[in-house]
C-alpha cells in the first residue's frame, strides 16, 4: 500500500512539471519574432537620419514658413548700376584718337605759286563719334616751339559723326627766320584740356615740298573749310 501511494504520487508530480513546461513554452515569442524585432530597432531611419558629410534640408513647407526661398533673387542694387553706367557710357563722346581719323593737306594756292596756304582735313573713320579739341598740334623735328595758332579763330570743339569732316587752315610761311622746307607734317591731336600732352604725331603728306618759317600760323579746328581759310587767305 505504501508503495503504491509513492508510484501515484511521483506520477501526478510528473504530470503536474509537464503541464508547467508546455504552458511556459507556449508563452515565449518564436525565434523568427525575436530577431525580426531586434533588427527593426537597430537600423537608423532613412528618411530622418542624413548620411555622413551631409546636412539636412528643410522641407518645402518649412523654408515657406521661415521666409527662406528655393534660390536667392539678384539684387536690385547691382543691376540698377549696371544700368546706369551703361547709360552714362552711352551718352559721353570721347576725343577723336589718331587711329580713328584719316588726315590730308591740300594746296590753296594758284598754280605756278609758292605753297603757302594749305587746308588740313581730318575725317572720321571709326564707327562712333568724336571731340576735336583745340587746333592741329604741328611741332617740326628740332623747332623751339609748334607753329602758333590762330587765337581769334577759336570755335566749339566739333564732334563729328563718323565720316564727317573738320579742318583747319594752315599758313606756312610770313616771317624770315627758321625756315624748314619738308613734304610731310607732324600732327598731334589735343585732349579737352588746354596745355594737355598731345598724341603722337601722325605724318601727314604735303602737296609737294613746302618751306615752313617763324611766321606759320594755324587755325582752331573748324566744320566749315571756307570759315577756316578766311583767316588766312588775306595774308
Amino acid at each position: 500500500m505504501t508503495s503504491g501511494n509513492k508510484a501515484i504520487r511521483t506520477g501526478a508530480a510528473a504530470a503536474v512539471l509537464g503541464a508547467l513546461l508546455l504552458a511556459a513554452t507556449a508563452c515565449e515569442p518564436s525565434g523568427a519574432d525575436v530577431s525580426g524585432d531586434s533588427k527593426t530597432s537597430e537600423q537608423p531611419s532613412a528618411t530622418n537620419s542624413p548620411k555622413a558629410g551631409e546636412t539636412s534640408s528643410p522641407k518645402p513647407s518649412e523654408a515657406s514658413a521661415k521666409g527662406g526661398g528655393g534660390s536667392a533673387k539678384p539684387s536690385g542694387g547691382s543691376g540698377n548700376a549696371g544700368g546706369d553706367a551703361g547709360k552714362g557710357d552711352g551718352a559721353a563722346v570721347a576725343a577723336c584718337a589718331v587711329s580713328d581719323l584719316a588726315f590730308s593737306a591740300t594746296n590753296e594756292d594758284e598754280k605756278g605759286k609758292p605753297v603757302r596756304h594749305l587746308l588740313l582735313t581730318v575725317t572720321n573713320t571709326g564707327d562712333k563719334k568724336c571731340n576735336l579739341y583745340e587746333y592741329p598740334y604741328l611741332r617740326f623735328p628740332y623747332a623751339r616751339a609748334p607753329i602758333a595758332v590762330i587765337k581769334d579763330s577759336k570755335d566749339a570743339p566739333p564732334t563729328l559723326a563718323p565720316g564727317e569732316k573738320a579742318y583747319a587752315a594752315l599758313l606756312a610761311s610770313g616771317g624770315h627766320m627758321d625756315t624748314y622746307d619738308t613734304n610731310t607734317l607732324p600732327l598731334s591731336l589735343q585732349g579737352p584740356d588746354p596745355g594737355s600732352k598731345p598724341s603722337d604725331p601722325a605724318n601727314v603728306s604735303l602737296p609737294g615740298q613746302v618751306s615752313f618759317d617763324d611766321g606759320a600760323r594755324v587755325t582752331y579746328w573748324i566744320t566749315a573749310s571756307g570759315l577756316a581759310l578766311r583767316f588766312i587767305m588775306s595774308s
